[in-house]
Protein backbone atom coordinates (compact mmCIF):
# COMPACT_ATOMS: atom_id res chain seq x y z
CA UNK A 1 0.00 0.00 0.00
CA UNK A 2 2.91 2.10 0.68
CA UNK A 3 4.58 1.86 -2.15
CA UNK A 4 1.26 2.40 -4.41
CA UNK A 5 1.06 5.80 -2.64
CA UNK A 6 4.57 6.71 -3.17
CA UNK A 7 4.08 5.69 -6.86
CA UNK A 8 1.18 7.33 -7.31
CA UNK A 9 -1.08 4.70 -8.44
CA UNK A 10 2.23 2.90 -10.61
CA UNK A 11 2.87 5.94 -12.35
CA UNK A 12 6.41 5.79 -10.84
CA UNK A 13 6.91 2.55 -11.57
CA UNK A 14 6.49 3.06 -15.70
CA UNK A 15 9.98 2.92 -17.89
CA UNK A 16 12.17 5.68 -18.84
CA UNK A 17 11.17 9.29 -16.91
CA UNK A 18 9.07 8.10 -13.71
CA UNK A 19 9.11 11.88 -12.34
CA UNK A 20 7.66 13.41 -15.97
CA UNK A 21 4.74 10.63 -15.56
CA UNK A 22 4.06 11.02 -12.14
CA UNK A 23 4.21 14.65 -12.94
CA UNK A 24 1.72 14.35 -15.88
CA UNK A 25 -0.70 11.89 -14.06
CA UNK A 26 -1.16 14.38 -10.75
CA UNK A 27 -1.60 17.28 -13.63
CA UNK A 28 -4.28 15.07 -15.13
CA UNK A 29 -5.94 14.57 -11.15
CA UNK A 30 -5.25 18.37 -10.80
CA UNK A 31 -7.49 19.01 -13.95
CA UNK A 32 -10.56 17.55 -12.90
CA UNK A 33 -10.18 18.91 -9.10
CA UNK A 34 -10.23 22.11 -10.92
CA UNK A 35 -13.13 21.43 -13.24
CA UNK A 36 -15.50 19.86 -10.29
CA UNK A 37 -14.04 21.73 -7.00
CA UNK A 38 -11.61 25.14 -6.78
CA UNK A 39 -8.03 26.60 -6.73
CA UNK A 40 -8.51 26.40 -3.14
CA UNK A 41 -9.15 22.95 -3.00
CA UNK A 42 -6.07 21.78 -5.02
CA UNK A 43 -3.56 23.84 -3.13
CA UNK A 44 -5.11 22.47 -0.03
CA UNK A 45 -4.78 18.72 -1.10
CA UNK A 46 -0.97 19.73 -2.28
CA UNK A 47 0.14 21.19 1.16
CA UNK A 48 -2.14 18.30 2.62
CA UNK A 49 -0.19 15.41 0.33
CA UNK A 50 3.24 17.35 1.23
CA UNK A 51 2.92 16.86 4.87
CA UNK A 52 1.45 13.49 4.56
CA UNK A 53 4.33 12.39 2.68
CA UNK A 54 7.45 13.49 4.09
CA UNK A 55 6.38 10.58 7.10
CA UNK A 56 5.87 8.01 4.44
CA UNK A 57 8.59 8.50 2.99
CA UNK A 58 10.58 8.56 6.05
CA UNK A 59 9.47 5.36 7.08
CA UNK A 60 9.62 3.81 3.50
CA UNK A 61 13.42 5.15 3.62
CA UNK A 62 13.78 3.64 6.83
CA UNK A 63 12.83 0.29 5.48
CA UNK A 64 14.59 0.10 2.49
CA UNK A 65 17.55 1.57 3.59
CA UNK A 66 17.68 4.50 0.58
CA UNK A 67 16.77 7.90 -0.40
CA UNK A 68 14.85 9.04 -3.06
CA UNK A 69 14.53 6.13 -4.95
CA UNK A 70 13.46 7.23 -8.31
CA UNK A 71 10.04 6.01 -8.41
CA UNK A 72 8.64 7.66 -5.81
CA UNK A 73 7.02 10.27 -7.39
CA UNK A 74 4.47 11.39 -4.77
CA UNK A 75 6.87 14.93 -4.53
CA UNK A 76 6.09 15.41 -8.42
CA UNK A 77 2.33 15.37 -7.50
CA UNK A 78 2.29 17.80 -4.89
CA UNK A 79 4.77 20.39 -6.62
CA UNK A 80 2.45 20.43 -9.75
CA UNK A 81 -0.66 20.92 -8.10
CA UNK A 82 0.83 23.98 -6.11
CA UNK A 83 2.32 25.02 -9.42
CA UNK A 84 -1.28 24.72 -10.96
CA UNK A 85 -3.50 26.03 -8.10
CA UNK A 86 -1.10 28.97 -8.05
CA UNK A 87 -1.37 29.25 -11.36
CA UNK A 88 -4.60 29.31 -12.42
CA UNK A 89 -7.14 27.45 -14.13
CA UNK A 90 -7.02 27.42 -17.89
CA UNK A 91 -6.09 24.64 -20.30
CA UNK A 92 -3.00 26.83 -21.06
CA UNK A 93 -1.45 27.56 -17.48
CA UNK A 94 -2.18 24.15 -16.38
CA UNK A 95 0.12 23.06 -19.61
CA UNK A 96 2.72 25.97 -18.77
CA UNK A 97 2.62 25.10 -15.68
CA UNK A 98 3.83 21.76 -15.75
CA UNK A 99 5.81 22.21 -18.20
CA UNK A 100 7.70 24.79 -16.12
CA UNK A 101 7.57 22.61 -13.02
CA UNK A 102 9.69 19.81 -14.97
CA UNK A 103 12.11 22.29 -15.87
CA UNK A 104 12.72 23.47 -12.24
CA UNK A 105 12.46 19.87 -10.82
CA UNK A 106 15.13 18.51 -13.59
CA UNK A 107 17.68 21.49 -13.88
CA UNK A 108 16.98 22.27 -9.97
CA UNK A 109 18.53 25.88 -10.38
CA UNK A 110 19.29 27.64 -6.79
CA UNK A 111 17.28 27.13 -3.82
CA UNK A 112 15.70 23.76 -5.45
CA UNK A 113 19.39 22.23 -5.33
CA UNK A 114 20.24 23.37 -2.01
CA UNK A 115 17.10 21.33 -0.79
CA UNK A 116 17.85 18.30 -2.93
CA UNK A 117 21.38 18.53 -2.00
CA UNK A 118 21.11 19.43 1.80
CA UNK A 119 17.16 18.19 3.44
CA UNK A 120 17.71 14.45 4.00
CA UNK A 121 14.45 12.18 4.70
CA UNK A 122 11.21 13.06 3.20
CA UNK A 123 11.10 16.36 3.84
CA UNK A 124 14.19 17.19 1.39
CA UNK A 125 12.28 14.68 -1.21
CA UNK A 126 9.31 16.56 -0.91
CA UNK A 127 10.66 20.24 -0.13
CA UNK A 128 12.72 20.86 -3.63
CA UNK A 129 9.37 19.70 -5.28
CA UNK A 130 7.35 21.80 -3.27
CA UNK A 131 9.65 24.65 -3.62
CA UNK A 132 9.70 24.23 -7.90
CA UNK A 133 5.68 24.23 -7.66
CA UNK A 134 5.72 27.13 -5.91
CA UNK A 135 8.15 29.03 -8.55
CA UNK A 136 6.76 27.47 -11.36
CA UNK A 137 3.01 28.64 -10.71
CA UNK A 138 4.52 32.04 -10.10
CA UNK A 139 6.01 32.21 -13.11
CA UNK A 140 2.98 30.45 -15.37
CA UNK A 141 0.93 33.59 -13.80
CA UNK A 142 3.22 35.80 -14.49
CA UNK A 143 3.93 34.86 -18.57
CA UNK A 144 0.26 34.04 -18.86
CA UNK A 145 -0.45 37.85 -17.46
CA UNK A 146 1.61 39.13 -19.66
CA UNK A 147 0.45 37.55 -22.58
CA UNK A 148 -2.89 38.46 -21.52
CA UNK A 149 -1.60 41.83 -21.19
CA UNK A 150 -0.69 42.05 -24.64
CA UNK A 151 -3.49 40.39 -26.17
CA UNK A 152 -2.35 37.06 -26.47
CA UNK A 153 -5.91 34.55 -26.14
CA UNK A 154 -4.88 31.23 -24.65
CA UNK A 155 -7.31 28.99 -24.08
Amino acid sequence: MQKLFLTFFGFGLLPKAPGTWGSVAGAVVAYFVLYFFSATTLLLASILLFLVSISVIDDFEKKVNSHDESFIVIDEVAGVWLAIAISGATISQLVLSLVLFRVLDIKKPSIIGRIDRNVKGGLGVMGDDMVAGFFAGIISAMIYGIAMKFGVVLP
